[in-house]
């Protein structure tokens, strides 16, 4: 049952992948409905394991990364449905299925501690996970961008040309995302730290580990920054186009080596 999600959306990247070469419509509505389904047997999952643990699966790396894919998918299926331009398809459904790989092969849900209770807690998780989707997506766009630029630059308008959003289509994606993305994260770690203040008398030596020099703490706030910095620059000082893009990749980078590196072998307050 846990490797079913994982089956449709592997099958869904050789369906983009596909549809990317031959821009073949048909095509484009299978890779379509095989990450629909994917998605959709991915909400099943987390379905049965809320029932069964009778709450969220959001503890443990393993289960926010599996919450993360799907919110992921979701958040790209909307882009994908009310643009109708399935371009970034094949990039994202190949990452869904890569990051996915873990949680279809670790698929046991955690048990949640008393103090991880609280709805801070929830509300803290699901704010950073949304905008860590967000973010992916941001990423996705920026590495279309630079690769439809490259193309353009080198004056050989072919194989990324024909099948991709004009760079101007890009970039204005790109931004309003990572707008979304710097606003749940903002609101996720405000949460984070109202919620550590709160539950910080506890004995537990992992809320005890919760402070700036934690890795998983620190390496966040440098997202928060360098995202931060990417809407600055934008604004500020003109940074659109490549540089925008090149920016959202680099901070993708460090969101996901917090997420899987850090999170399973660095943290010391994170590993509930």
């Amino acid at each position: 049952m846990h490797l079913v999600p994982l089956f449709l959306y592997a099958c869904a990247t050789g369906a983009y992948l596909a549809h990317f070469a031959r821009r073949n419509p048909a095509t484009g509505r299978l890779a379509t409905g095989l990450l629909g389904g994917a998605i959709l047997a991915h909400t099943f999952l987390i379905g049965m394991q809320t029932v069964e643990a009778g709450h969220a699966p959001l503890v443990g790396t393993t289960a926010a990364l599996s919450a993360f894919v799907w919110l992921f998918g979701l958040s790209y299926m909307y882009v994908e449905l009310t643009t109708d331009e399935r371009a970034m398809g094949v990039l994202v459904s190949a990452l869904l299925t890569v990051l996915y790989i873990i949680p279809a092969l670790n698929p046991g849900v955690s048990t949640r501690p008393e103090v991880l209770r609280s709805p801070l807690f929830t509300f803290h998780v699901t704010a950073m996970l949304f905008a860590y989707a967000s973010l992916a997506l941001a990423c996705v766009i920026g590495v279309t961008y630079v690769l439809l630029f490259k193309e353009i630059k080198a004056k050989h308008l072919g194989f990324f040309y024909a099948r991709l959003p004009s760079l101007q289509v890009l970039d204005s994606m790109n931004g309003r995302v990572i707008t979304i993305g710097w606003l749940f994260l903002t609101a996720g770690i405000a949460i984070g730290i109202v919620w550590a203040t709160q539950v910080r008398p506890s004995a537990d030596p992992r809320l005890q580990a919760m402070h700036i020099q934690d890795p998983k703490i620190l390496v966040a706030l440098v997202s928060w920054c360098v995202y931060s910095f990417a809407l600055f620059a934008r604004r500020a000082i003109g940074w659109t186009g490549r540089r925008a893009a090149w920016l959202s990749v680099l901070a993708f980078v460090i969101v996901l080596l917090n997420f899987v590196p850090v999170g399973y072998f660095l943290t010391e307050s994170h590993n509930f």
